[in-house]
C-alpha cells in the first residue's frame, strides 16, 4: 500500500514558506531566487515523494511507528541536497531518486532513535513515535528504515557511496555517543560541540551532496567543493537550530512557529552553541542552568529567566554569526563547480538556511 502526496511537495513548500519570509524582511532577491528554485525542482521533488511513498506499509508495529513519522514530514533538505548536486549532470535520475529516499531515511531512522534517548513527546508538532508505539518500536523502526536506506544505496551501485554512509553512520553513532557522554555536564567546550555537530548533522549533509555528486559524474575536485559545502550548510543549519531553541519562548508551551518546545535542548542537558557563548560571557549562569537540569519539573519562570539571561549576553547574535560564517564558507567552496543553474540554486539554499523559523 501505498499514500499518494499532495501536488505540492513538501520541499516546495518549505522553499514557498522561505520565499515569504525573506519577502516581509525585505530580501526581494533571495524571494525572487527562492521561487524560482521552487520552480526548478517542483516535478523533482514530486517524483522524490512518490518514491519515498513506495515504502512498505505493514501491519508491523515497526512500520506503523515508522511511517507516523515520515507521514509528518519533514523539510526534505537532505534529499533537495541530492536533487541539486545531480543537476551538475544528467539531472534527478532514478538511480539518484533512491539516494535521495536513502538519505531521507537516514535521517528518520537518526530521529526515531533520538527520540528514546531524549525521552522526547514531541518531534513536528505532534507525539513522537515511541509516545505512540513505545520506545522498543520506535528503535526498531528506525533499524527498519536504516536496513531499508542501505538496500537503496546498495541497488543504486555508485561507486563507494554504501561505504561512505556506513561511515557517516558509524561517525553519527560516534558523536551521538559522545553527546551522551556530556550530557547534564556544563562545560563551554567549543571544539566539542563542533565535533558533535559535525558528526550528527553536517557528515549527512555532506554524504548527500557526495551522492548528488556521484550520480551527475563530476570529477574529484568538484566531489570534495560539494562535501564541504555540506558540511558548513549543516553547521549553519544547525547554529540556526541552536537560535530557534530560544525563539519566542514564553513559558512551556510549544512553540507555534518552530513546532518545538521551547528550550528543550537546555532541559536535555545538551550544551548548544548559545549556552556555550553565554557561560563564557557570564559564569554565573553555570549554578542557575545546574538547578534546572537537577529539576524535573523545573518551573516556566526560571526557564524563561535563563533565555532571557542568555540573550541578554548576546549569544543568540553570536549564533546568528556563526551560521552567517559557515554559509559564507558553503558558498565560497562552490568555486570549483561550473557556473550555471545548479550552482545558483545552492547558493539560494545556503542563503536560505539563514531565513528559516523552523
Amino acid at each position: 500500500m501505498t499514500v499518494a502526496y499532495e501536488v505540492t511537495p513538501v520541499g516546495a513548500q518549505v522553499l514557498d514558506r522561505l520565499a515569504n519570509v525573506s519577502g516581509a524582511r525585505g530580501a526581494a532577491e533571495l524571494r525572487s531566487r527562492l521561487a524560482n528554485l521552487g520552480r526548478w525542482v517542483r516535478a523533482d521533488l514530486v517524483d522524490f515523494e512518490a518514491e519515498l511513498a513506495t515504502l512498505s506499509r505493514g501491519a508491523r508495529v515497526v512500520q506503523s511507528a515508522a511511517h507516523h513519522l515520515l507521514d509528518l514530514r519533514g523539510k526534505h533538505l537532505r534529499p533537495m541536497c541530492v536533487v541539486l548536486a545531480s543537476k551538475f549532470g544528467e539531472g534527478f535520475t532514478p538511480r539518484a531518486r533512491g539516494l535521495a529516499v536513502a538519505v531521507e531515511l537516514v535521517h528518520t531512522a537518526t530521529l526515531l532513535h533520538d527520540d528514546v534517548v531524549d525521552v522526547a513527546e514531541r518531534r513536528r508538532g505532534q507525539p513522537t513515535a515511541a509516545v505512540v508505539y513505545g520506545n522498543a518500536a520506535s528503535i526498531f523502526a528506525g533499524d527498519w528504515l536504516l536496513v531499508a536506506a542501505l538496500r537503496r544505496i546498495g541497488a543504486a551501485k555508485v561507486d563507494g557511496l554504501l561505504d561512505r554512509m556506513l561511515a557517516v553512520i558509524d561517525e553519527m553513532i560516534l558523536a551521538e555517543s559522545l553527546q551522551l557522554e556530556r550530557r547534564g555536564r556544563i562545560v563551554a567546550d567549543r571544539d566539542e560541540y563542533f565535533r558533535i555537530v559535525e558528526g550528527k548533522t553536517a557528515a549527512l549533509f555532506r554524504w548527500a551532496m557526495l551522492a548528488g555528486a556521484r550520480c551527475a559524474g563530476l570529477d574529484e575536485a568538484c566531489e570534495i567543493a560539494l562535501e564541504r559545502f555540506g558540511v558548513h550548510l549543516g553547521i549553519a543549519f544547525q547554529a540556526v537550530d541552536d537560535e530557534l531553541d530560544f525563539t519566542g519562548f514564553a513559558g512551556t508551551e510549544v512553540n507555534a512557529e518552530t513546532g518545538k518546545d521551547p528550550l528543550v535542548d537546555l532541559r536535555e542537558g545538551k550544551m548548544t552553541y548559545p549556552l556555550i557563548v553565554a557561560l563564557e560571557r557570564e559564569p554565573s549562569l553555570h549554578a542557575r542552568i545546574e538547578a534546572v537540569l537537577a529539576d524535573e519539573a523545573p518551573q516556566a519562570a526560571e526557564l524563561a529567566a535563563i533565555a532571557a539571561a542568555v540573550r541578554a549576553t548576546g549569544a543568540l547574535a553570536a549564533t546568528r554569526e556563526l551560521a552567517e560564517e559557515h554559509v559564507r564558507h558553503a558558498l565560497e567552496a562552490l568555486a570549483p563547480l561550473p557556473a550555471g543553474a545548479a550552482r545558483d540554486s545552492l547558493e539560494t539554499v545556503a542563503l536560505a538556511s539563514l531565513e528559516r523559523q523552523s
